[in-house]
């Protein structure tokens, strides 16, 4: 059976997924270069309750956030490496969980609280979270998600901005020309990285572009982005800030005055955010909140077993129809500069 991904306020079709006979609607196969991972719904779309959890190509539940590997390389034996190989990190790619696909306002995101961290639709003041329009953009205006097996340690202050860590995983803003899917995992070649102070906490924004795209190998660092997409990197920073002025909020900082740093300032910032992720899933740092319940990580201490993972999906909702959205979801708002 074959299923559509339907989104976007331009009614977009994509033929992103298919799933296996027999298997609900609600279980996708992701066409990406490698068909390691599905993802099942619960619960109904546009509701509190909706949750996406992952399972990897031997049909384990897994954590998004913690089993699927930052490295391409760790692809090979499902498992954090003892020491990180040298000629994997001048590959510079990594893979990406796809959270908000492009031109879509839902606030989805690897829920870090919950275990085995499905996505889930962010909710504020008990209302579920949609990003505002603002002209002239529809919804997010990237794909957007997270590179897995990274922290930001809010007990880690930057050297150079002074602010410490948002408490999530490391932010992906990918620039290519397709428009991926809610729990797509693709592999992404980093550009550079945007310094977002978000209510006074650091949010690095990673720009990258997904290595399937035409157009991949053009682009190696950030300059190639303002020579061959001018003005994306201009409408990310004017997104990024106002984004959040239509709630009422102010607008956001930025760390070294807005200016986007290069793909090797990209990379060191991705090896310690996944330094900090190692300290926390092994129990070297405090994780607070987090939970860090994981399957493949073996010499973690937070490693559960198959069953228990698959017994804390079969408990969640069973999936449904998706509520309706609501109407001012679509409201366009204008914002004087």
């Amino acid at each position: 059976m074959n299923g559509v991904w339907r989104g976007g306020l331009f009614g977009l079709h994509r033929a992103a997924f298919a799933c296996s006979p027999g298997r609900p609607l609600a279980c996708r196969r992701w066409l990406s270069m490698q068909h390691r991972y599905t993802t099942e719904e619960r619960g109904r779309p546009n509701t509190a309750e909706y949750r996406l959890y992952f399972k990897n190509e031997e049909g384990k539940f897994i954590s998004p956030f913690h089993d699927i590997p930052l490295y391409l390389r760790t692809e090979e034996d499902n498992n954090v490496p003892a020491k990180k190989s040298k000629s994997n990190w001048t590959k510079n790619l990594f893979n990406m969980v796809v959270e908000v696909p492009r031109w879509t306002n839902a606030k989805m995101e690897i829920a870090t609280k919950e275990s085995l961290n499905p996505i889930k639709q962010d909710i504020k003041k008990e209302k579920l979270r949609y990003v505002s329009n603002i002209f002239p953009h529809k919804g997010y205006i990237w794909n957007y998600g997270a590179l897995p097996q990274t922290w930001e340690d809010p007990s880690h202050k930057d050297k150079d901005t002074k602010c410490c860590g948002d408490n999530d995983p490391i932010d992906v803003c990918e620039i290519g020309s397709k428009v991926c899917s809610r729990g797509e995992v693709i592999q992404v070649k980093p550009l550079g990285v945007l310094a977002l102070i978000d209510e006074g906490e650091m949010d690095w924004k990673i720009i990258a572009i997904n290595i399937e795209d035409p157009e991949a190998d053009k682009f190696n660092d950030i300059d190639d982005v303002r020579k061959l997409k001018p003005g994306y990197l201009e409408a990310t920073v004017d997104w990024l800030k106002t984004y959040k002025v239509p709630d009422g909020k102010p607008e956001n900082q930025f760390g070294f005055n807005g200016q986007f740093k290069d793909q090797a300032f990209a990379v060191e910032v991705i090896k310690e955010t996944h330094e900090h992720w190692l300290n926390m899933v092994h129990k070297k740092s405090e994780c607070g909140d987090i939970v860090c319940k994981n399957v493949l990580i073996s010499d973690s201490p937070f490693c559960c077993s198959e069953e228990e993972a698959a017994a804390i999906v079969q408990s969640a909702l069973l999936p449904g129809e998706s509520s309706p959205v609501p109407p001012e979801v679509d409201i366009w708002h204008f914002i004087k500069k």
